[in-house]
């Protein structure tokens, strides 16, 4: 391959290897806590909120399916703890029953190569910021199970056997379709026809009378009577032709 042609990764391997940040807090404050004595829940005015063992910036990154809640320095970047989001695990979180600012979060440490863990208390100045909090953590989750959905119904639809829908030699389909009655029509019409014929004539148009020797069949006997009617029109109105 020529040395001055880049390969490009493919989008979905692009998403995978790239690293987002979901939430970003300038101001985080880690509380040494006492150990949980029973099964309630933590209670923040346990602590000193007023005397915090560690002050920095708090970052929630997500890189694929894995997550990480980091503790930082602020102006070095240093790494104070950190805890993992991890798939088909309970979040590394829990809100104290007395505040919605403060939580209780499970750091890790893998630095000696044992798997280490502890609980510190975390809280935000703000009740805006610890809202974000939990909800970038929130949606990282819900991005994890539609992932996990949707691969579910991939290997679904691969594993399940095609329906053939096309009809097999000698089958036939029978459609059944209503159309009206021809009895019913032609009743109709002639109704509309009866209905028609023995209807008066408008108000104010000249009326024809038929003498007694006329009849409806004789169309010659009507024309006459027609004339008949035109000329004693002419006589009283005049001639509109010379007129």
């Amino acid at each position: 391959m020529p040395k001055d042609v880049t390969t490009l990764e493919p989008a979905d391997d692009l998403v995978e290897n790239t690293e987002l940040v979901l939430f970003h807090a300038k101001e985080c404050y880690v509380y040494l806590i006492p150990p949980r004595r029973s099964a309630a829940s933590y209670r923040a005015d346990e602590w000193d909120v007023n005397k915090w063992a560690w002050e920095g910036a708090m970052k929630i990154c997500s890189k694929g399916e894995e997550c990480t809640i980091r503790l930082e320095d602020k102006t070095s970047g240093e790494l104070y703890a950190q805890a993992s989001v991890r798939k088909d695990e309970p979040l590394p979180i829990e809100r104290v029953i007395d505040s919605s600012r403060y939580f209780v979060l499970r750091i890790e440490d893998n630095s000696s190569g044992k798997s280490r863990h502890a609980f510190i208390g975390i809280g935000f100045r703000e009740r805006p910021q610890a809202y974000d909090f939990e909800a970038a953590l929130y949606d990282h989750v819900n991005y994890l199970n539609k992932k996990k959905q949707a691969e579910e119904l991939e290997q679904e639809y691969q594993t399940k056997p095609a329906v053939d829908y096309s009809l097999k030699s000698g089958e036939t389909i029978r459609l059944s379709l209503k159309k009206p009655s021809g009895e019913a029509a032609g009743k109709s019409t002639f109704t509309d026809a009866q209905s028609l014929k023995s209807s008066e004539a408008p108000t104010g148009w000249p009326s024809f009378p038929l003498g007694p020797s006329e009849s409806l069949t004789n169309d010659d006997t009507k024309a006459s009577s027609l004339e008949n009617t035109v000329s004693e029109c002419e006589d009283e109105f005049g001639d509109f032709q010379t007129a």
